[in-house]
């Protein structure tokens, strides 16, 4: 994931917008039958009648075509019936995600989630994701802003696509913002998650700022936030530029487990995560301001020195990456 580029849509980007419809309790799968997301089951006996009937439940809406999709592809009732259950079990089982901060986060409206990037493969924008759905009181939904070649890989371009994600571009940032979405952006991008591990949480540069500049023309706030535990699932130990350049990838890791193990080496080391989310930036009185590179570029700033200096409190919490 990464930050949203200055990009024009000749194609009318207003006209290929839909604001999603308020998700009621029926209609997502993870509070029906009274279940919210984050609670454990009181009735044991009851667990797998509920969850099979949430299933029959899904198959049935499926099948029948009642389910919605805007625009960009966001499927919100497969969000919440597959892809959330099987990433709560990763954040919370593997990582042992803990999370703190998440008063910064509006219960409502727009926000600007902006995170540090790591770990050679991008899970952390996954598991902020299951964060906010998982722990948030409001269960709200994370709309991810990715890299080009997210969205040219067969299959993840897709699931990107089904699970919120959209291309990482100045005109669909503000569009999420103008409805009230929250949405995630990792400016460092690929030079983050591509980073040795000699260099792990040390921040890398945030390009040209075209997320503040989104925030900045919707007046949304920008909630930094610092991600502990990814620089460890994949550390890289080396970076075969040539091999990448023939595959045409960004870059070509070397880890302890790949590609020595095979498939083998694609599992995640069970690293303690922490996440925590600052209090937010306003933006609403610098609106006027989104045009001129020393606002933003004072304000890009001032959000990575946030995310560093707090990685840094994060680490000190945290002195065993594969602690309890």
């Amino acid at each position: 994931m990464t930050e949203p580029e200055e990009r024009h849509d000749e194609g009318g980007l207003d006209d290929r917008y839909v604001v999603p419809a308020p998700v009621s309790p029926d209609a997502d799968p993870a509070r029906r039958n009274g279940h919210r997301p984050g609670v454990p089951d009181q009735a044991g006996g009851d667990v797998w009648d509920r969850r099979v009937a949430t299933g029959l439940a899904f198959l049935r809406r499926r099948l029948a075509g009642d389910y919605e999709v805007d625009e960009f592809g966001f499927d919100r009732d497969l969000t919440s019936a597959v892809f959330h259950p099987l990433l709560r079990r990763l954040y919370r089982d593997w990582f042992r995600t803990e999370v703190t901060g998440l008063e910064n986060v509006p219960a409502d409206g727009a926000g600007l989630i902006v995170g540090n990037h790591s770990g050679t493969v991008a899970l952390d924008a996954l598991m902020l994701t299951t964060a906010l759905h998982h722990e948030h009181p409001e269960h709200r939904y994370l709309r991810l802003l990715g890299a080009d070649l997210v969205f040219r890989m067969p299959v993840v371009s897709e699931i990107a696509r089904k699970t919120g994600g959209t291309m990482a571009c100045n005109p669909d940032a503000e569009r999420l913002m103008r409805h009230g979405e929250l949405v995630g952006v990792f400016p460092e991008g690929f030079k983050g998650i591509g980073k040795l591990y000699a260099e792990r949480y040390k921040l890398q540069r945030f390009g040209r700022g075209g997320f503040v500049s989104a925030a900045l023309r919707t007046g949304t706030p920008i909630i930094p936030a610092a991600i502990v535990g990814g620089e460890e699932i994949y550390p890289m130990l080396a970076d075969i530029k040539p091999l990448a350049r023939l595959l045409k990838l960004p870059y070509f890791p070397v880890t302890p487990t790949f590609p020595w193990l095979g498939p083998l080496g694609m599992v995640p080391l069970p690293s303690k995560w922490l996440i925590e989310f600052c209090p937010p930036i306003p933006t609403e009185h610098l609106m006027d301001s989104a045009d001129d590179p020393l606002v933003v570029f004072n304000l890009a700033d001032q959000v990575r020195e946030t995310i560093q200096q707090t990685l840094h409190q994060l680490l000190k919490r945290r002195p065993d990456p594969f602690g309890p």
